[in-house]
Order: C-alpha cells, then structure tokens, then sequence
C-alpha cells in the first residue's frame, strides 16, 4: 500500500506539473515521469505487459521524441516571466473535472466487476513470441512509417529553421 500511495504521488506530480509548468521542455519532462509513474504502477499490479510497453512506448519514444521535436522547432530558453504559467489555475481545475469524471466512472463500474481475479492465461513470452512470428510484418511496417514520420519531422524542422534566418 505504501509502494503504491509513492508512485500514485510520483504520477500525480508528473501530471500536475507537466500542467502548471511555463517551459515546454520542462513540461514534456513532466509528462515523461507521468508515464514512468503509470508503468511502474502497471508493473506493480501485475501488468507486465502494460508496464513494458509504457516505458518503451511512452517513456523511451513519445516523451523523448517530444522534448526532440521541442528542442528543434523552438526556442526553448526559461522565460523570463516565471516558471508557472499564467494558465496554471485553468488547467488544475481541467485536470480536477477530468479526475472526478474518472473516479466516478471507476467507483460506478467496481459493481459490474466479477470479485475473483483470475491470472492471465497469456504471458509476456508469448506475446513477444506473437509479435515475432505472426504479426511481424504489421510490426515491421509501424516502425518503417515511424522511422519516415521522424525524418519527415526533422526534415521540416530543419527547414523552417534555415529560413528563418
């Protein structure tokens, strides 16, 4: 219970954070704890899956491809105007709907929900397994277009930068 009250925290305080943060940098950094945060709690429910695939999909590509894609487009200096943004109160009270309509839903569905928890009959092996010998093409064809969406991206950055100047 403790374990779970300090990542729930850890996430928590990504989000708010990645919320109330003037620096987009800073804020895509924010956002990438946030995710740490969620997959650590995947991997302590017994989510391995789910865990893995946050840290490799969220944290290791998304968050870094959007410090990237931050880093190149912008200029990202600390404004001189503060660190919170002058939005901060907007967004927490965004955030606090969005909390409350979740927490509604999930005290609603824990009703509907069986009280047995079964382990599943699927392993993170045969997944892996899965993803290597069945759908190996349709993975292969999302990294191709993700590599090609990445260099597309650099290439328009480095365009816009060029003629700026």
């Amino acid at each position: 219970m403790v374990i779970f009250a300090i990542l729930a925290a850890l996430t928590v305080a990504g989000g708010l954070a990645a919320v109330m943060l003037r620096n987009t940098v800073h804020c895509a950094l924010a956002v990438a704890v946030a995710f740490a945060g969620l997959a650590l709690l995947f991997l302590r429910l017994n989510a391995q899956f789910a865990g893995f695939a946050q840290i490799l999909v969220y944290v290791g590509a998304v968050a870094i491809l959007v410090v990237f894609a931050i880093l190149l487009t912008r200029n990202s200096e600390t404004p001189a105007t503060g660190v919170f943004s002058k939005t901060w109160l907007a967004g927490l009270v965004i955030a606090a709907a969005v909390f409350a309509v979740l927490a509604w839903a999930v005290i609603k569905s824990q009703a509907a929900l069986p009280q047995e928890q079964t382990e599943p009959q699927i392993s993170v092996a045969q997944i892996g397994n899965a993803l290597m010998g069945r759908y190996v093409l349709p993975l292969e064809i999302v990294a191709v277009l993700l590599t090609a969406a990445m260099i597309g991206a650099v290439i328009v950055a480095m365009h816009e930068k060029g003629s700026a100047k």
